[in-house]
């Protein structure tokens, strides 16, 4: 079954996102995405409030940057929320924002490589190993988790260009898809990050989470339309959904069809009810996508 979940978009105060847990937890929706956009929200404390305040949804961060972090950091807090919410919390790790990391004083010189180098240590470290390493950007003495998690946790990448989709395969254990992702888009990344497994020699599942830019009610279209326009992206083909739960159930599929295992419905930044966004997602379109 494709797995389906919704976004709470930091354009929201976080004063806003206990009523949006609550409700989806009330309403049966699977997973809760929150992101880390600079300079909004933190990812991980609002996972932590998030998971506090719900029983069954699984909450995921969309994604940490890994500039901002030292890894070790990283993996303490992805064991933390794993051992106080067993199963629930996803978290996901990737470059960021490259002129945000600038603003900060974090931009790499190669973004990929210290990516590569987090994903290793984060997945050794959660692992309950000691590590020492020396890298171009990670390194660590004789560093190991007291309180490791309990049993495997997945490590997922966000990518886009071919050197990260192929990165994710080899080292994370699922990729995270922007919502400018068309299902053509998605079946080439799905061929990038096998190709990335293949070199690594990985066998095991591969899961692959996509956004998908929804909007729905009476002024869906022109709300759709003119995010579309804001990121440059009304001339891509088959990108974003405006309509109702049959609609949005339809576009679901075709990502899933293209390779997509789960996907994340995301409102425009203008949604007028978060609310009621999670309502439909959890019980409308949930019913129609198989």
């Amino acid at each position: 079954m494709t797995g389906l979940g919704a976004v709470f978009r930091p354009q929201l105060p976080p004063e806003r996102l206990r009523a949006v847990v609550q409700l989806a937890d009330t309403a049966g929706l699977e997973e809760l995405w929150l992101w880390e956009d600079c300079f909004r929200e933190g990812g991980i404390s609002a996972a932590a409030a998030a998971l506090a305040w719900s029983e069954q949804v699984r909450v995921g961060v969309g994604l940490l940057p890994v500039p901002l972090r030292n890894v070790a950091i990283t993996a303490m807090e992805v064991a933390t929320l794993d051992r106080l919410f067993p199963g629930r919390a996803i978290l996901g790790v990737g470059h960021g924002v490259q002129d945000w990391m600038g603003q900060v004083g974090a931009r790499v010189e190669s973004p990929v490589t210290l990516l590569r180098e987090h994903l290793d240590a984060l997945r050794a470290l959660l692992r309950g190993e000691r590590l020492t390493t020396d890298g171009r950007y990670v390194k660590l003495d004789d560093v190991a988790l007291d309180w490791p998690p309990a049993g495997p946790v997945e490590i997922l990448a966000g990518a886009t260009g071919p050197r990260t989709l192929r990165l994710s395969g080899a080292a994370a254990d699922g990729t995270i898809l922007t919502a400018s992702t068309a299902p053509d888009g998605v079946r080439r990344a799905r061929q990038l990050i096998d190709e990335g497994r293949e070199s690594a020699g990985r066998t095991e599942p591969h899961k692959v989470v996509v956004y998908l830019l929804t909007a729905t009610g009476p002024d869906a279209a022109a709300r759709l339309r003119a995010e579309l326009a804001d990121e440059g992206l009304e001339s891509v083909p088959d990108l974003g959904v405006a309509g109702d739960a049959g609609t949005v159930a339809k576009a679901v599929q075709r990502l899933a069809e293209a390779g997509a295992d789960t996907v994340i419905l995301q409102p425009t930044g203008d949604e007028p009810d978060p609310e009621g966004f999670v309502r439909f997602a959890a019980e409308e379109v949930r019913a129609l996508v198989p």
